[in-house]
C-alpha cells in the first residue's frame, strides 16, 4: 500500500509559550498600572510598572510608564534613570527628555532660591509643574517663593489646593502661616506654625518662622508700653531691636519704623524721625501713617514743599476733611515761606506781643540806621539802608492789628506794600528823631 501522507499538528516549542504568557501577564500589571495612574494614585502605578519590567525588562514603554510616574513622586533623578534606560532599549523613545527637563529646572531653581532670586524659582517651578502637575514639592517651593515676593493671595491659593488634598501636610500649613505672618496677621500665624509643627516636629522652616513671630510681637509690644511710659529712649532701642529680628517681614517692619520715628519726633531729632518714616514708606508705599508721621515732621523744619508733597499723596488715597485740612494748611505755610518773612527781620517769635514787637523793632531800627553807618563804605551803606527799610516794612506791618492778621493769614500784601514807601518817611524821621 503507498504511504499516505496525514497532516499532523506543528509541535510549538514550550519557550515561545512561556513567553506569550509573560508578556500576556506584564501588560496586564501595566494596564493595572495605567489604571492607578489616571487615579493618581501614583505608588500603586509605580508598583504594578515595576512589576511589568520585572516582566519584561526589554520593553521600553515600560520604563517610560515609570519614568513618568516618578517623576509625579518627585523622584526625579530615578526618573531619569528609568527614561534613559528606555532611549538605550528604544531610541525612538523621547519621554527622557521631560524628566531631565524637570531635573534642570529643579536645579535653577535651587540656586535661585540661594540666591533670593524668588521670581526666577516661580518660573522654574511653573515650567517644572508644566511637566510633573502633581507635585507637592514644587507647590510648595513656588508658594512660599510667592509669599516671599509678598503675593499672599497666588501663595495662600497654591496652599490651600494642597490642603484641601491632605489637611495635615505639614509643608502647606506652613506656608499659609508664612503669608499670615508677612501680613502682619501674626496671632493667626503662630497658630499655623504650631500646627505645621505638630504635623512635622521636623519642620525647620515652620520652627524658625514660629519664633521669629514670637519673638517679633513681643519686642514691639514691649517697645509700645515703654512708648506710652514716656519712655522714649528705651522706646527707641526696642524698636531697633524688633527690626532686626526677620527682615523679610516687610509689613511689620513698616510699623516699626515708623513707630520708631514718631519717638524721633518726641525726642526732638526731626531728620532722624524723617529718615525712618522714609524707610517705612520704601518697605509699603501705600502706608498712610507713614507720609503723615514724615509730613508733620517737614513742618516742624519748615521744609514745606516736601510736607505738601506727603499730604498730596496722602490726600489722593483718602480724600478726608482732616487731610484736606492738613494739605491746605501746608499749602498756605509754603505760600508764606516764599514771602518776607518779617517776624525773622524784627528777631521775634511769631507769637510776640505788640510790646515785644515795638522794642524789636526799635532796636533794628537802631541797628541798621543809616547814620551810624555814615563813615562804612558805599555798599555797607547800600546794604544797611536796605535792611533798615526792611525794618520799617516789617513793623508798618505787624504793628498794624489788620495786616498782621492778614499776614499771618497768608494774604498777599502787594497793595500795602507800594504804599509803604509813602510811610517809611515819617519813620525815617522819627528814628532820627529819637535816637540823635
Amino acid at each position: 500500500m503507498a504511504a499516505v501522507d496525514v497532516d499532523m499538528p506543528m509541535e510549538i516549542e514550550p519557550q515561545i509559550i512561556r513567553n506569550e504568557d509573560i508578556e500576556r501577564e506584564a501588560e496586564g500589571f501595566k494596564e493595572k498600572g495605567n489604571t492607578f495612574y489616571i487615579k493618581k494614585d501614583y505608588s500603586e502605578a509605580f508598583n504594578y510598572y515595576t512589576k511589568a519590567i520585572d516582566s519584561c525588562p526589554k520593553n521600553a514603554s515600560y520604563y517610560g510608564n515609570r519614568a513618568a510616574t516618578l517623576m509625579m513622586l518627585c523622584r526625579f533623578r530615578e526618573a531619569l534613570e528609568d527614561s534613559q534606560q528606555a532611549v538605550r532599549l528604544d531610541d525612538c523613545f523621547m519621554k527622557h527628555k521631560n524628566a531631565a527637563a524637570v531635573l534642570e529646572f529643579e536645579r535653577m531653581a535651587e540656586f535661585g532660591f540661594d540666591k533670593r532670586d524668588f521670581r526666577k524659582v516661580v518660573y522654574c517651578m511653573d515650567r517644572a509643574l508644566g511637566l510633573a502637575s502633581a507635585c507637592h514639592r514644587f507647590k510648595i517651593l513656588k508658594a512660599e517663593c510667592l509669599a516671599l515676593l509678598g503675593r499672599y493671595p497666588e501663595a495662600q491659593s497654591v496652599a490651600s489646593d494642597i490642603l484641601r488634598m491632605d489637611s495635615t501636610n505639614g509643608d502647606a500649613l506652613y506656608v499659609r502661616g508664612l503669608c499670615l505672618y508677612y501680613e502682619d496677621c501674626i496671632d493667626k500665624a503662630v497658630q499655623f506654625f504650631v500646627q505645621a509643627l505638630r504635623m512635622a516636629p521636623d519642620h525647620e522652616k515652620a520652627r524658625l518662622a514660629c519664633r521669629n513671630a514670637k519673638a517679633l510681637k513681643a519686642k514691639k509690644e514691649e517697645g509700645n508700653q515703654a512708648f506710652k511710659d514716656n519712655n522714649f529712649e528705651a522706646a527707641y532701642k526696642l524698636y531697633s531691636e524688633a527690626l532686626m529680628i526677620d527682615p523679610n517681614n516687610i509689613k511689620t517692619n513698616a510699623k516699626l519704623y515708623c513707630n520708631r520715628g514718631t519717638v524721633g519726633a518726641k525726642l526732638k531729632k526731626p531728620d532722624q524721625a524723617i529718615e525712618d518714616c522714609t524707610s517705612a514708606i520704601k518697605l509699603d508705599s501705600t502706608y498712610i501713617k507713614a507720609y503723615l508721621r514724615r509730613a508733620q515732621c517737614y513742618m516742624d523744619i519748615e521744609q514745606y514743599e516736601e510736607a505738601v508733597r506727603d499730604y498730596e499723596k496722602v490726600y489722593q488715597t483718602e480724600k478726608t476733611k482732616e487731610h484736606k485740612h492738613l494739605l491746605k494748611t501746608a499749602q498756605l505755610e509754603l505760600k508764606k515761606s516764599k514771602r518776607k518773612d518779617y517776624y525773622k527781620v524784627l528777631g521775634v517769635g511769631k507769637n510776640a506781643t505788640e510790646d515785644e514787637i515795638k522794642k524789636a523793632y526799635r532796636k533794628r531800627a537802631l541797628m541798621h540806621h543809616p547814620d551810624r553807618h555814615s563813615a562804612a563804605t558805599s555798599e555797607v551803606q547800600k546794604e544797611e539802608e536796605k535792611k533798615f527799610k526792611e525794618v520799617g516794612e516789617a513793623f508798618t506791618v505787624l504793628s498794624d492789628p489788620k495786616k498782621k492778621t492778614r499776614y499771618d493769614c497768608g494774604h498777599d500784601l502787594e497793595d500795602d506794600s507800594n504804599n509803604m514807601g509813602g510811610k517809611l518817611a515819617p519813620i525815617w524821621i522819627l528814628i532820627a528823631f529819637t535816637f540823635l
